[in-house]
């Protein structure tokens, strides 16, 4: 079902309209999360409400879903989907349109960004609860680096379409979720200015 804003609760769509976000940048012939990730070797193993527990515990520790409680992981976990991948798959690659999140279940991700040189330089690594691509699902842009299983791992979905599903079905729980998101957004645009801030102060001291 095709949703514009008049369709989101008013303070969904204000939030949206104030951040650009979940803008539509995919190209035409873009496949679906579950396509592309299956495509790339990923075993789909069922809906996420089957491990709803585990997941409600790994929340706990990532700030986009820290604070919701386990019915609205319970429902949350309805509109995602479990994958498990052998080492060595690009789940994410930098640069490439965003429109779908994970959360690490188990296992490890190297999250790699090409440095000046053009190479692929680690800048960390997830663990079991990190969440990763969060940012570019919500906001349109392109990811700002990818991400490369490590060993075998696994892991929660959830899509840019499912989320504007949980927003239209679970208007609640999608707010909350929304706001987080707006709220993570802020505080790292404000980081980014204060060391802007910081290295031109230094530049001029210079």
């Amino acid at each position: 079902m095709q949703m514009s804003d008049a369709d989101l609760p008013d303070d969904t769509s204000a939030a949206m309209g104030a951040t650009g976000g979940m803008a539509g940048r995919l190209p035409p012939d873009w496949l679906p999360p579950h396509e592309r990730l299956t495509g790339l070797g990923l075993v789909d193993a069922g809906p996420a409400t089957e491990h709803a527990e585990e997941i409600h515990g790994l929340m706990l520790r990532t700030p986009l879903f820290a604070g919701l409680g386990i019915d609205d992981t319970r429902k949350l976990s309805a509109y995602m989907r479990i994958y498990d991948a052998q080492p060595g798959i690009t789940l994410i690659n930098e640069g490439e349109p965003g429109d779908f999140m994970l959360l690490l279940v188990g296992g490890m991700i190297d999250v790699l960004r090409r440095n000046r040189y053009d190479y692929p330089a680690r800048i960390a690594l997830g663990h079991p609860g990190h969440a990763l691509g969060e940012m570019s699902m919500f906001d349109g842009e392109p990811r700002f680096a990818s991400c490369v299983t490590l060993e075998p791992s696994r892991m929660a979905v959830l899509s840019r379409d499912a989320l504007m599903r949980v927003l239209a079905e679970e208007p609640e729980l999608g707010n909350r979720i929304l706001l987080k998101l707006v709220q993570m957004l802020s505080d790292r645009l404000r980081q980014t200015s204060s060391k802007l801030v910081s290295y031109l102060e230094a530049a001029r001291d210079n």
